[in-house]
């Protein structure tokens, strides 16, 4: 038996792994998929959050298992795993980053996701106040979910929440000691348009994976593609 714990991307929260959670129950696994601080019905002003509190959260979750888990993140998630992958190593058996930002040390979200020209520009949020954003309606449709169905798609729209901008903008603190010492492993979406197949790689090549498994989806495989997604996870495991 394996524990994963399913960390979710920008706008999102745990209820976008509900598609895979019975999957891997089924296999005989554990799956824990958490509402982020201020994300989904955890209501903590996005005011106060930080990349750090969310991954102390994440950290204290996996402390509270009986063996290293498998910690999976999803789009803005990769940046989470790392960061706790630095606080807790040694209960970690594999980093799995789901079309994720795989960012280097002293690296932002942002600057990761500029080191490529988007060949298909799309504003993607809308500012708000108190440094937070919501994803614009058409942007989910056409960048998050362009291979899924539409009562799927309906769903996500209902459920998405307002995202704080302070983790997007915060450097990552990595250590070859201790984030350096955690397997890594990488699921790519060819069809993602919101983080392009060409910027997963470049950052694959900048901290490989082993192993990459490679997925014919759009950037929510936890929604389009749940069995492939969760057969994936559970090869990692």
């Amino acid at each position: 038996m394996t524990t994963y714990i399913l960390v979710s991307g920008a706008w999102h929260a745990g209820w976008c792994w509900e598609r895979v959670v019975p999957q891997l129950e089924a296999g005989g696994h554990r799956a824990i998929a958490p509402d982020l601080i201020g994300m989904g019905q955890d209501h903590t002003p996005l005011s106060t959050v930080t990349l750090a509190k969310w991954a102390d959260q994440i950290a204290a979750i996996i402390r509270e298992q009986d063996e290293p888990v498998v910690l999976a993140g999803h789009s803005r998630g990769g940046i989470i795993i790392s960061e706790v992958a630095e606080r807790v190593p040694q209960h970690i058996a594999t980093l799995a980053y789901l079309a994720a930002f795989l960012v280097e040390s002293g690296e932002t979200l942002m600057s990761t996701a500029t080191k490529l020209p988007r060949e298909r520009p799309v504003e993607i949020s809308i500012a708000q106040e108190g440094g937070t954003t919501l994803v614009r309606p058409e942007a989910l449709d056409a960048t998050f979910y362009n291979m899924t169905e539409s009562a799927w798609v309906d769903r996500a729209r209902s459920l998405v929440s307002a995202e704080p901008m302070a983790a997007f903008t915060t450097p990552l603190s990595l250590t070859d000691e201790k984030y350096g010492s955690v397997k890594r492993a990488y699921i790519e979406c060819i069809n993602d348009y919101a983080i392009p197949l060409a910027l997963q790689r470049i950052m694959q090549d900048a901290l490989p994976c082993s192993p990459v498994f490679t997925l014919e989806t759009d950037h929510s495989p936890f929604y389009s593609a749940p069995d492939e997604l969760s057969a994936c996870l559970q090869k990692i495991g």
